[in-house]
């Protein structure tokens, strides 16, 4: 478990930008309400936060309906000098669960409880084992409710410290884009697109170290670890794609192998696809063609 500095209203934005595009393609509202919550400076896992709640918003936009709803809810439960607890609740119109299933199955791998919804709705029926286990790793709990044909309630609780000092903000984030002495790695078979990351990349100071496949990638972090400030990873890539060399370079017990930065690359930014990133040990997504300001403030928020 990371206790890294973030800020709770700026990750959820970035949590929203995320599935919004796909919640709207699909023809659903987005409904929030977080306005009684004060702005918070917290100690923890964004990270973690983010892959549970892409998790939940897949599903709720998955097994909804057309013309559907999904309603989130931040409140503030508790807060102490040093400790603040928060509930977040989504709720989706879909087509809910029965309480036998909620009970024995959601939580497995692999469950879907109707065996046509892995070919109707597409999916693994990975994602809520992926929640329970990442809400335990951060000692908070989840509780479901669900009406067969109305839909389903999740509500997952989780405990942070407050950050006391946290990071300045402003002009001195915008000035962190320059990556002079920063050393990346960046995966790409296309070598059109491998040029116009190497050219944004070098014109803001960095040096790159070039890989055409997920392979060559993992001998390449390998070869030198610690010069290694970030990796950009295409997915869709021969010989070894880029999900499966994410989770090499995470089990490769290489110095910094389990804290390298890694920005999935991808013309694929629904929240599926963002998801299936975060689930193979990727930090972010950035959506192709790339444009160099989104490039380099997401780069920015890793070294």
């Amino acid at each position: 478990m990371e206790a890294k500095p973030f800020n709770l209203a700026r990750t959820l934005v970035e949590v929203d930008d995320i599935v919004r595009i796909q919640a709207e393609q699909s023809g659903l509202q987005l409904y929030t309400d977080h306005d009684d919550v004060p702005d918070a400076d917290l100690l923890g896992s964004a990270l973690y936060l983010k892959k549970i709640l892409v998790n939940l918003y897949s599903n709720a936009i998955k097994y909804n309906k057309p013309g559907g709803s999904i309603t989130t809810r931040l409140r503030e439960v508790s807060r102490t000098a040093d400790t603040a607890v928060y509930a977040f609740t989504i709720r989706d119109t879909g087509i809910g669960m029965t309480q036998d299933f909620i009970d024995n199955h959601l939580f497995e791998a692999f469950s879907q409880e109707d065996n046509a919804a892995r070919s109707q709705y597409g999916g693994t029926g990975l994602g809520m084992s992926i929640v329970s286990q990442l809400v335990q790793k951060m000692n908070g709990t989840i509780t479901v409710e669900s009406t067969v044909g109305e839909g389903s309630c999740f509500t997952v609780t989780l405990p942070f410290a407050i950050d006391h000092d946290p990071p300045a903000a402003g002009p001195e984030k915008e000035a962190s884009t320059d990556l002079h002495g920063k050393r990346l790695l960046v995966v790409e078979d296309n070598e059109l697109n491998m040029e116009i990351a190497e050219f944004m990349l070098k014109s803001a100071g960095a040096e790159v170290v070039k890989a055409f496949d997920g392979e060559s990638a993992v001998h390449a972090f390998a070869a030198d670890p610690a010069g290694c400030d970030a990796i950009l990873m295409d997915l869709m890539m021969p010989v070894m794609d880029g999900y499966a060399a994410a989770r090499a370079i995470r089990a490769s017990g290489q110095p910094r192998a389990g804290t390298v930065p890694i920005i999935a690359m991808s013309a694929n930014a629904y929240a599926e696809d963002v998801k299936k990133c975060l689930d193979s040990g990727m930090n972010a997504h950035i959506s192709k063609p790339l444009f160099k300001d989104v490039m380099l403030r997401t780069i920015a928020r890793f070294v």
